[in-house]
């Protein structure tokens, strides 16, 4: 939700105080979808660890219960796959949004003829990269 991401500009014109513009975005969708699996991914691999372990000849004698887990594992894992692709673009996405050059376009102070803009650091990324890689 970058448009609730506010940051200051400075207004050279005049000694009036700094104006706030806010980000554009919202890539909240991929994130959360990622993170509900990542949840109930959990969530089921513990109830599958109680009744592997806690409930082993209910599992062996059953013979539709081995099927079914394996049939749940299939679609989490390919859940898994969709989600961290659209992760992945919503992390590209993100980067795009928060790119220093594409701030400096849109802040108007740096229009003006003579008037030099840079980016005082550019965002790490690297934690929000491995965290698509995983």
């Amino acid at each position: 939700r970058l448009y609730q991401i506010p940051f200051g500009m400075p207004n050279c014109e005049d000694e009036s105080e700094a104006r706030t513009l806010f980000l554009v975005g919202d890539f909240s969708a991929p994130a959360e979808f990622f993170v509900t699996l990542g949840v109930f991914s959990f969530l089921y691999s513990m109830a599958a660890l109680v009744l592997y372990l806690r409930f082993h000849s209910l599992y062996t004698e059953n013979t539709k219960l081995p099927f079914t887990d394996f049939c749940v594992t299939v679609c989490f894992a390919f859940f898994w796959l969709v989600a961290a692709a659209a992760w992945g673009k919503g992390l590209s996405d993100v980067k795009a949004a928060t790119r220093p050059s594409t701030l400096i376009t849109a802040m108007g102070v740096c229009q003006g003829e003579g008037v030099v803009c840079s980016a005082g650091t550019t965002p790490a990324m690297g934690l929000a990269n491995i965290s698509v890689v995983r």
